[in-house]
């Protein structure tokens, strides 16, 4: 027999036996492979990775797939499973509104729109210097203008107002036994200074009918007081019905008296400038004395106005 036969190296079986070509069992037959002696040179062999641990290890990437697919869905924001759905926030302020009132609220719109345009190039052909359009529809403009839009440049001139001017009446007054008496000054610029102060919403009448009646009788009258044209003797006309009215309200004529005769005058004094100018004025009044005007015709409508009155009381 052959020294290297292939039985020979081989071990015996827990029974002894052998199998048939004299190999050892293996181990699916329940044979215990015996460490036997290498006779020669073992070629590397790369280690085999058992099934088990291939199936693990593809289990385990694809739990770590998911788990990253499951984070990135957690990072996008959505609404929590049971939460109800929030409705729409409701509209406001024109969107709101039905058609119809859209459109209605849109013609408003316009329509004010317009008005304030209108107002504005009004008032500024009104400070404009004069112009085509001023001369064309310069009545226009003053209509719309005067007397409670006007504008001037007195504030911005280079000499600002810088006197105080007060305006006082007095009255020739013939009482009910016939006599003829002469009242006292009534200072009429006064009596506006105290309805306007304090005051958070004064009248334009308190404000400006005495001052403007005054700045118009002074630019219709020479230095002798005597009216220049047409717009002297209705500026004259004027002031005699203020005074008609603001002597009828403190009741200067007394009862059944009446005025007969008016004289006006003005006293004006410097406003005193700051001590920082160094500059001196007058502290002395100028008073500027006009001669007595007769009221008859006005006042023969006051007292009939004051008749129909008293007839429709009773």
């Amino acid at each position: 027999m052959d020294a290297y036969d292939k039985g020979s190296g081989a071990r015996q079986g827990q029974d002894g036996s052998a199998g048939p070509d004299g190999e050892a069992d293996s181990p699916e037959t329940g044979g215990t492979a015996g460490a036997a002696e290498p006779t020669g040179a073992a070629e590397p062999t790369e280690p085999v990775e058992p099934a088990g641990s291939a199936a693990a290890a593809e289990s385990a990437a694809g739990a770590s797939g998911a788990a990253g697919a499951t984070a990135e869905e957690a990072a996008v924001p959505g609404p929590a499973q049971g939460d109800p759905v929030q409705p729409p926030a409701p509209r406001t302020g024109v969107a709101a509104l039905s058609p119809r009132y859209q459109v209605g609220a849109v013609v408003a719109l316009a329509v004010v729109a317009v008005a304030v345009c209108a107002h504005i190039g009004l008032v500024f052909l009104h400070v404009a210097p004069s112009n085509t359009l001023t001369k064309q529809h310069g009545s226009v403009v003053d209509e719309w203008v005067f007397p409670e839009f006007e504008q001037n440049w007195k504030l911005f001139a280079p000499n600002p107002l810088q006197q105080n001017v007060s305006v006082q009446v007095r009255a020739e007054v013939s009482t009910a036994g016939g006599e003829i008496r002469t009242t006292g000054w009534y200072d009429l610029s006064a009596e506006d200074g105290r309805a306007i102060d304090g005051n958070p919403l004064p009248s334009h009448t308190q404000q400006n009918e005495l001052r403007r009646a005054w700045d118009f009788f002074v630019a219709s009258h020479d230095s002798d007081d005597r009216p220049v044209g047409v717009r002297g003797t209705l500026s004259e006309t004027y002031l005699r019905r203020i005074a008609l009215l603001r002597l009828d309200r403190d009741g200067a004529a007394g009862p059944g008296g009446v005025v007969e005769r008016v004289q006006y005058r003005s006293r004006t004094t410097n406003v005193e400038p700051p001590p920082w100018s160094g500059e001196k004025v007058s502290d002395r009044p100028t008073v500027r004395e006009l001669p007595w005007w007769s009221v008859s015709p006005e006042t023969r409508g006051t007292k009939a106005g004051q008749a129909e009155r008293d007839g429709g009381a009773a």
